[in-house]
């Protein structure tokens, strides 16, 4: 019989909640306990602790997750962190500290240097930190990677992402740091639908470029990029960014916030002989030149529960390594730091191309750019910066790792919200 995983969770609120329900489940088979949580409010979450039937569950709660590690540290074997961004570093450290595993949610930070504390705390850890981008462990993705490696679809050549999340005007009103670059206390956040919506479909398109073992990820050699905004926002709400690895794959992001016809996304590997299509929970297909198409079948996937048991089986021992650990978070962040320093600036669609969609359903208000579907699906084809929608007309510059030097300088002459 294996003994139960013994969890604390940081927060009750959120995506907590997600985090909550998962143990629950995992709880009722056997393989995890929960111990402990906290929330700053946990008076105030009468609606999830009936919920999660803390009291019944036997789960102590607290006010601060210090007191929560001072109090039951010694009887934890993990704490999950789905907590806002700035908290990560210290949270990871109150945790390493005590010798207790770490799941922390993506992304671990967008900063570089944070970053790189993070990884040199990690080395003192008894088990490596998991970040929880969520699909990596999918049985189709790494199906498909083994193959890409093998050489069956012939060499890499580039990957595209497309990405279009409408978000709400009520969406960066959600909490304080919703859109935003730097925290009241001057620390980087950077916020936005590259680093941290959609921050699960970058990393897999960055594991798609990676080789040659399995668990690996794209080596950036450099990032260009134009950030764009509708919303009255002090951070970007759009995306066109293209990098190259250093064996010379071209990768393509076209995301945004604003809103579009068709919410969608979707990953697209091409390679030599054949181009990979798939979309996160409907499969996909391959499409190889001599015209034949190969379905790709979705597959069942309880995302939490899924990267939890992978996780938990590190932890015993039954298998080497985490999924993503810190260290394989480096191009991420790097991507994301190196898209602010190549652009410069974040320009603000021109006032006549912005509209206002009211969705009387949802009773919320939403902003749209003419010609940004079409722009983004030519970026995505050819590379075409879209000059028509503000973006400098010669291109933006190509940097590199040896610019990040400048990241921080970037962001702060950019935190200030424009008005479009």
């Amino acid at each position: 019989m294996k003994e139960p995983i013994r969890v604390g969770i940081i927060g009750l609120g959120g995506f907590a909640g997600a985090h909550h329900r998962a143990i629950k489940n995992l709880e009722s088979r056997g393989e995890a306990r929960l111990i402990c949580t906290c929330d700053p409010a946990a008076a105030h979450f009468d609606a999830p602790r009936q919920e999660f039937h803390l009291a019944e569950r036997g789960v102590q709660v607290f006010d601060d997750y210090r007191k929560m590690l001072e109090t039951c540290g010694g009887q934890l074997d993990l704490i999950i962190v789905p907590t806002p961004i700035p908290l990560h570093e210290e949270m990871h450290r109150a945790g390493v500290e005590r010798g207790i595993a770490v799941y922390l949610e993506k992304p671990p930070t967008l900063d570089y240097l944070e970053l790189e504390r993070m990884i040199s705390c990690d080395r003192l850890a008894r088990h490596a930190t998991l970040v929880g981008f969520n699909f990596i462990i999918e049985p189709p993705r790494l199906a498909l990677k083994k193959r890409l490696l093998a050489g069956e679809f012939g060499a890499l050549q580039e990957t595209r992402m497309l990405g279009r999340w409408p978000r709400p005007t009520s969406y960066f009103e959600r909490n304080g740091w919703a859109g935003r670059l730097h925290g009241n206390d001057g620390r980087v956040i950077l916020d936005s639908v590259l680093g941290n919506a959609m921050a699960h479909y970058v990393h897999n398109m960055l594991f798609w470029a990676g080789g040659p073992e399995l668990m690996s990820w794209a080596a950036l050699d450099t990032v260009q990029a134009t950030l764009h905004r509708a919303y009255r926002i002090e951070g970007p709400d759009t995306f066109f960014v293209q990098a190259r690895t250093h064996s010379g794959i071209a990768m393509r992001y076209a995301l945004t916030h604003t809103r579009t016809p068709v919410s969608a996304h979707s990953e697209t590997v091409v390679c030599a002989d054949a181009t990979l299509d798939y979309q996160v929970g409907s499969g996909g297909q391959i499409r190889w030149n001599d015209g034949r198409i190969e379905p790709i079948a979705p597959e069942r996937f309880e995302t939490l529960e899924a990267n939890h048991l992978a996780y938990f089986s590190y932890l015993r021992g039954e298998t080497d390594r985490p999924a993503t650990r810190l260290v394989d978070s480096r191009p991420f962040v790097m991507l994301n730091n190196l898209a602010f320093v190549s652009s410069e600036a974040i320009h603000t669609f021109p006032t006549e191309r912005i509209g206002t969609y009211r969705d009387e359903r949802e009773q919320k208000d939403y902003l749209e750019v003419a010609g940004l579907t079409a722009a983004q699906d030519a970026f995505l084809a050819t590379g075409a910066w879209p000059n028509e929608l503000g973006s400098p007309a010669d291109g933006p510059a190509a940097v590199s790792a040896a610019d990040l030097d400048r990241f921080h300088r970037t962001v702060k002459a950019l935190a200030k919200p424009e008005s479009p």
